[in-house]
């Protein structure tokens, strides 16, 4: 019989334990910090060695195992790019950012609701007048 982990399909994981990921991680930051660069997902990502859209599937698929480090590390990029939403002339590109990367949304709201009164005005003359 063929068990669950026999049936396995697809690449194998990059990175077999959190602790190894947590390490580059920490790493990538600390060489931004060096290089006085921005905290990027897309920089993360290649210093993972691996694409945008891999790192952020690791967040999903290996939920139990990788989402909190890469949820940590993703919060310590938007933080960064928040900051910088107070640097003067960059609002544009920082906005487009946070809505692609981290679900940020311009909201309006519309209110549809109709409301129907009728209102009756006798204005007619009695037939006493």
């Amino acid at each position: 019989m063929v068990s669950k982990e026999d049936k396995k399909v697809g690449r194998p994981r990059k990175y077999k334990t959190v602790d190894e990921l947590q390490q580059l991680i920490d790493e990538y930051f600390e060489f931004c910090d060096k290089k006085k660069r921005p905290y990027t997902i897309t920089g993360l990502a290649l210093y993972l060695d691996m694409d945008r859209k891999s790192l952020l599937r690791y967040e999903q698929d290996y939920e139990d195992e990788f989402s909190h480090t890469i949820k940590k590390a993703k919060e310590r990029v938007q933080e960064f790019v928040e900051c910088c939403l107070f640097k003067s002339g960059i609002a544009t590109g920082v906005i487009f950012n946070l809505k692609n990367n981290f679900g940020w949304q311009d909201k309006q709201s519309i209110d549809t609701t109709v409301e129907n009164r009728v209102t009756i005005i006798n204005d007619l003359p009695n037939g006493d007048e």
